[in-house]
């Protein structure tokens, strides 16, 4: 039987009066890169949050590893072992790449561990390793793309999740992205990626949902979404 890492069961939540997730239920199989699709304005953003302990839950329960973390502080949730990628690469720019890597490790003590976790990043994107005492702001939107995903990696999180990965960047660099993706999966991290391009998105996601509006519409295995109608029509047009 499948084993799920997180699990999201009945969510609603609310901004203001308004409800901007209504009743979804989305599970992330443990070793597995589990997707959710949706246009801007769908919720995505907002079920991140709702994860993160950022937005209340008025009804329903979220579980990570077995465990109840909804309505968790947000600092407890993630030394639970779940890492962000959040969109737009949001580095710190006057900070060195080292400098900015080590933040990514604000969890872990001690320092072997630490540098042990980032010689992993460096074999990852070597790049990164080149460019080491480089202040980040100053590098190129594909070299701080890599230097979000290496933060997120330095906390050996059990979970990744990615918010948009291919915002804001070249065709090149988002194939670039994804493929990173899919080597952190192999590595063993269970990725939810959070996305609006579903062509490239469903190539590597075994199982994916659809948000509309804070309601899940479809559900089902890539192949299953690649045949969907709702996919079809919004996302995969010629």
């Amino acid at each position: 039987m499948a084993e799920m890492l997180l699990t999201l069961e009945d969510v609603t939540t609310v901004y203001g009066r308004n409800e901007m997730l209504r009743n979804v239920n989305v599970q992330v199989e443990k070793g597995k890169i589990v997707c959710l699709l949706g246009s801007n304005g769908a919720g995505k953003s907002t079920l991140i949050k709702a994860v993160l302990g950022l937005v209340k839950v008025i009804r329903g329960a979220i579980c990570f590893d077995g465990q109840t973390i909804t309505g968790e502080k947000t600092h407890k949730i993630v030394r639970r072992g779940i890492s962000i990628v959040p969109e737009g690469k949001r580095i710190f720019p006057k900070m060195t790449v080292a400098e900015n890597l080590r933040m990514g490790a604000f969890k872990e003590n001690d320092k072997r561990v630490i540098d042990e976790q980032e010689e992993k990043v460096f074999q990852l994107f070597p790049r990164l390793k080149e460019r080491v005492a480089q202040v980040a702001g100053t590098m190129s939107g594909g070299e701080q793309s890599m230097l979000s995903i290496g933060r997120g990696l330095m906390s050996s999180p059990n979970l990744m999740i990615f918010d948009e990965p291919s915002l804001g960047l070249a065709p090149i660099l988002v194939e670039q992205n994804f493929e990173t993706i899919q080597k952190i999966n192999q590595a063993g991290t269970t990725v939810f990626l959070v996305e609006q391009n579903a062509s490239l998105t469903l190539e590597i996601a075994s199982y994916g949902y659809v948000l509309q509006k804070g309601e899940v519409i479809a559900q089902g295995t890539s192949d299953e979404l690649k045949e969907s109608e709702v996919i079809k029509s919004a996302y995969l047009k010629e």
